[in-house]
């Protein structure tokens, strides 16, 4: 009945059709091939992998116990998918536009992005998207969450990452099952970032390893040398979009913000050669260099992170109030939403200023 139903419904059904089809079997491979971390640990000849995987146990109990994160089988099991990322993501943006496009979905809701189990039809459909004007990014990822529908395991396209950042994205991942919105895709992974940056400082601060606070404190300096990069020309970019200078102007005005930012780009990496671990964001779609698909995917993930932050900050750190703070905030209407955040923003701000200004006047 579905099949002659969508047959009815013409090209876009049956198009849809295989798309819910390859995310459903790519999700189904996943699940067919996770295994038992203890299992793992018992039978494989890779040390490095027994090793690793013993301490993702401990990352996911100290998840539950610490961070009141879910108590459940998420991360209790370890999938070898063969490939270096799980799923690729599409990121569209109108040519003089920074508002990412939307695509919306019976359980995720409206996300900004579209996500394919195969690069080769990540490619297509951004080909596809770019051929009708659009600026597009395609981004590997190495884990996503099924907001708690089915227990997600530990991925082969992530176990050997630097130990804080394999424990990151536990946190990160686990956060979703705590609170996720339809159709507020930035609210959503800003608030998962802020709880995996207090978990890994949380997790650092019971580990008492100084290599790993080196490798926290390095990973930091790049990340927020990344964002400063990309927030100065998102701001340049909303300017010019938004003003009411002739479409011409803007593309110039356009070219010339994204080239300023990638001046800027190698000015910070001959200080910090670490940054290079960007060049191929920097480099772009077919070395075109970044756009406003790109640049938006960024924001989604950042946007609205100074407020989360105020928000966990005002809860004294208690993470359950934290919490429930957020998850309030999750039952607002989009408006005013946004206004709260937007509010919490800007008081954290202040805060950050006032104790600047104690600090210099030397009265702390």
């Amino acid at each position: 009945m579905l099949a002659a139903g969508l047959a009815l419904a013409g090209c876009s059904a049956m198009e849809a059709a295989d798309y819910y089809w390859q995310g459903a079997t790519g999700q189904m491979e996943i699940l067919a091939r996770a295994t038992p971390i203890p299992d793992v640990i018992g039978a494989s000849d890779d040390a490095a992998l027994r090793a690793r995987l013993a301490r993702v146990q401990e990352i996911r109990a100290f998840a539950s116990r610490e961070l009141a994160l879910p108590d459940n089988a998420s991360y209790t099991k370890y999938a070898d998918l063969g490939r270096p990322f799980v799923v690729w993501n599409v990121f569209a943006a109108p040519e003089l536009s920074l508002e990412p496009r939307q695509w919306c979905f019976p359980v995720a809701g409206c996300v900004n992005y579209r996500g394919y189990f195969n690069e080769s039809d990540a490619r297509a459909e951004a080909a596809r998207l770019a051929a009708a004007g659009d600026d597009v990014w395609v981004s590997g990822v190495p884990a996503y969450s099924t907001l708690g529908y089915f227990d997600d395991p530990v991925l082969s396209t992530f176990v050997r990452w630097p130990e804080v950042e394999v424990a990151r994205m536990v946190f990160h991942e686990l956060a979703h099952q705590v609170v996720y919105v339809k159709d507020d895709t930035q609210f959503n992974e800003s608030f998962a970032a802020t709880v995996e940056e207090a978990g890994a400082r949380r997790w650092l601060a019971a580990q008492r390893d100084p290599a790993l606070d080196v490798q926290f404190a390095r990973s930091e300096r790049l990340r927020a040398a990344f964002r400063d990069l990309t927030t100065e020309a998102r701001t340049r970019l909303a300017a010019v979009y938004a003003s009411d200078a002739p479409d011409a102007e803007k593309r110039r005005a356009k070219a010339a913000a994204i080239e300023a930012m990638r001046d800027g780009y190698e000015r910070s990496k001959a200080g910090e050669p670490g940054l290079a671990g960007y060049d191929r964001w920097f480099a772009g779609p077919s070395g075109a260099g970044p756009n406003n698909a790109s640049i938006a995917s960024v924001a989604l993930y950042t946007g609205d992170l100074p407020a989360f932050r105020a928000l966990l900050a005002e809860a004294d750190g208690d993470l359950p109030r934290f919490y429930a703070t957020v998850k309030a905030l999750a039952r607002m209407p989009r408006d005013e939403r946004d206004r709260a955040l937007a509010a919490a923003a800007l008081r954290g701000r202040v805060a950050a200023h006032s104790g600047e200004t104690i600090g210099a006047g030397g009265r702390k």
